[in-house]
C-alpha cells in the first residue's frame, strides 16, 4: 500500500557483480527496487545514490533505468528516472548547445520508456556549470528543456557536499546561495506549469524552509536533506517538505513505517521511527558527503539484501573500517538492522 500523506522516493543503490567492479547484478538490484515498492516507497532511479556519473556511467544508466520502470510497471511502483548530461565528456569544451542537446537526449529516453508512468528527475548538470557564465545561462538551457517535457518534472539542485563539481550552481559561477535560490525561483515560476517540484540537497534547513515558501502553488519540496529530513518532513504552521533521499535506501521500513504513522495523524509515532535514524544518516553522510554510498551499499549487505560488500569502481572502500564499525552501532540503536545476529557475522566476514 502507498503512503499517501507525502510523496517519498527513496534513491536507489545499485549492486555490482562481486567478480566484477564494472558489471551490475540485474537481479540483485531489481530486486531491491521491489523491496522498496513492496514497502510503499517510490524509486528515485539513477541518480546519485546510484553512483551516476561515480562508476555508473550513461549506457549503464539507461539500461538500468528501462529496466526498473518495467518493473515499476509490472507492480505498479511509483518512479521517477534521473535525465542529466553524463554522457558529455568531462574533458572537452563544452557549450550550452552541447548542454541542450544533452539534456534532450536523456529526457526524452526517459519519456520514451515511461510513457508517462514514471516523471523524469532533471539532474543537475557538472558540463551546465562549467558552460554557464551567467545566471542567465541556466534560465535559458532550463527553458529549453522544461518547454519541450511532456509532464512536470522534478528539478535537482545537488550541493557542492556532494558533488564538488557543481559549486556555484544557478549562480553561472557564484557561490552566492541567495543569488542562486533567485535564479532558480525565478526559473520554477516562468515553467511552473512544467515543475512538478524540486529536490534540494544543501544541508541547510533553513534555506529550504525559505524557499519551500516562495514555491508556486502545486510544486513541492522534495527534500533531500540527509541531516535534517526528519523535521522537513514533518513541517510547520501547515507546510512540509516531501521526500527524495538517499537515506531512505538505508533506513527503508523504518522510514515507511513512520511515513505510515502520519498517514494515521500520529506524529508521536513517527518521531518514535524517524528521530532514531538522524544519527545514522548523519554518521553515513559525514564529509567527504560523496562517499555516503559506501554506507548505504554496507547496510543493504549487512541486512541480507545482497551477498557481498563490493560496489562499482571499488566504492567499498571508500570509509574506514573505524567508520563501518561505528554505522553498525548506530545502525543497531536505529532499529535498522533486520537482524543483528546476521549483520554481526556479515559484519566479521568484511574485516577478517
Amino acid at each position: 500500500m502507498r503512503i499517501t500523506s507525502r510523496v517519498a522516493y527513496a534513491a536507489a543503490h545499485v549492486v555490482c557483480d562481486p567478480q566484477s567492479p564494472a558489471v551490475i547484478d540485474w537481479d540483485a538490484t531489481l530486486a531491491y527496487r521491489r523491496y522498496l515498492w513492496s514497502l510503499g516507497l517510490g524509486v528515485a532511479e539513477a541518480m546519485d545514490t546510484a553512483q551516476r556519473g561515480m562508476g555508473l556511467d550513461w549506457p549503464q544508466a539507461r539500461e538500468l533505468i528501462g529496466r526498473s520502470l518495467a518493473e515499476a510497471r509490472a507492480v505498479g511502483g511509483l518512479i521517477a528516472c534521473g535525465a542529466g548530461t553524463d554522457h558529455l565528456s568531462p574533458d572537452a569544451p563544452v557549450t550550452l548547445d552541447d548542454v541542450e542537446r544533452a539534456y534532450e537526449e536523456q529526457v526524452g529516453y526517459v519519456e520514451a520508456q515511461a510513457r508517462g508512468d514514471g516523471r523524469v528527475i532533471l539532474m543537475a548538470s557538472r558540463a551546465l556549470a562549467r558552460a554557464a557564465r551567467s545566471p542567465d545561462d541556466y534560465a535559458r538551457v532550463y527553458g529549453t528543456i522544461l518547454r519541450q517535457v511532456r509532464q512536470p518534472v522534478i528539478l535537482h539542485w545537488l550541493g557542492d557536499m556532494f558533488d564538488p563539481q557543481l559549486a556555484g550552481y544557478w549562480g553561472g559561477g557564484s557561490r552566492d546561495l541567495d543569488r542562486a535560490m533567485e535564479t532558480c525561483l525565478g526559473i520554477i515560476h516562468e515553467h511552473r506549469a512544467k515543475v512538478d517540484g524540486i529536490k534540494i540537497s544543501l544541508l541547510d534547513p533553513e534555506r529550504e524552509v525559505a524557499m519551500r515558501k516562495r514555491l508556486p502553488a502545486g510544486v513541492r519540496m522534495y527534500t533531500g536533506d540527509d541531516f535534517h529530513y526528519d523535521r522537513l518532513i514533518l513541517g510547520e504552521d501547515g507546510a512540509h517538505s516531501d521526500a527524495l533521499l538517499g537515506i531512505f535506501d538505508a533506513i527503508a521500513p523504518v522510514a515507511a513505517a513512520a511515513l505510515r504513522a502520519l498517514d494515521g495523524g500520529d506524529v508521536a509515532g513517527y518521531r518514535a521511527a524517524l528521530e532514531p535514524t538522524v544519527p545514522l544518516s548523519r554518521h553515513i553522510f559525514e564529509p567527504p558527503t560523496h562517499a555516503y554510498k559506501t554506507g548505504v551499499v554496507f547496510l543493504a549487505y549487512l541486512n541480507g539484501h545482497q551477498s557481498h560488500f563490493r560496489m562499482l569502481a571499488g566504492a567499498e572502500g571508500a570509509r574506514s573500517r573505524q567508520h563501518l564499525t561505528e554505522l553498525f552501532r548506530l545502525a543497531a540503536a536505529a532499529g535498522v538492522l533486520a537482524d543483528r545476529e546476521r549483520a554481526a557475522e556479515r559484519m566479521g566476514r568484511v574485516f577478517d
